[in-house]
């Protein structure tokens, strides 16, 4: 069985919000998905992983979210060859350039890790909505499409 870790960090509730939907998404495609905050996951948790996903929020200008710095160096550091990865998280078109500019960051820290990319990074404007879901839907299923190749 196809198994992913779903990992975000979240101050408003729209990145849970996103990182519930990916995890249901997933799960309605048969993977067995294992749904952490931020402060309670270790990268290491991606070891027994097909696919690994980072709902991340984007603060202020364009930081990383506080709470999630130590993750996210040690994510740049790991050795995820043969993992698939996906990042999905809600921004704010307000901040223009900086506009989820935390889900680029941990998009490029996967890559550093060696991660293949299963689908685009998604940005979500503010609270998903029902257009959003069938963005979720379609992130998903092309991250299940990648571990099953």
């Amino acid at each position: 069985m196809t198994k992913a870790v779903v990992v975000y960090a979240t101050i408003t509730g729209n990145n849970e919000d996103v990182a519930d939907l990916v995890t249901d998404a997933l799960e309605n495609l048969g993977v067995e998905v294992d749904e952490k905050e931020i402060t309670m996951a270790d990268v290491a948790d991606f070891n027994d992983a097909d696919i690994c996903v980072v709902c991340p929020y984007t603060y202020d200008e364009g930081a990383l979210p506080e709470e999630g710095l130590d993750f996210y160096d040690d994510l740049r550091e790991a050795d995820l060859t043969g993992k698939i990865y996906g990042v999905a998280g809600s921004g704010d078109t307000f901040y223009a350039d900086d506009y989820c500019r935390a889900v680029d960051d941990f998009g490029k820290a996967f890559e550093d890790a060696n991660a293949t990319k299963g689908s685009e990074n998604l940005h979500i404007d503010l609270a998903p909505e029902a257009d959003d879901v069938k963005k979720i839907d379609a992130f998903a299923a092309e991250l299940v499409k990648q571990a099953k190749n």
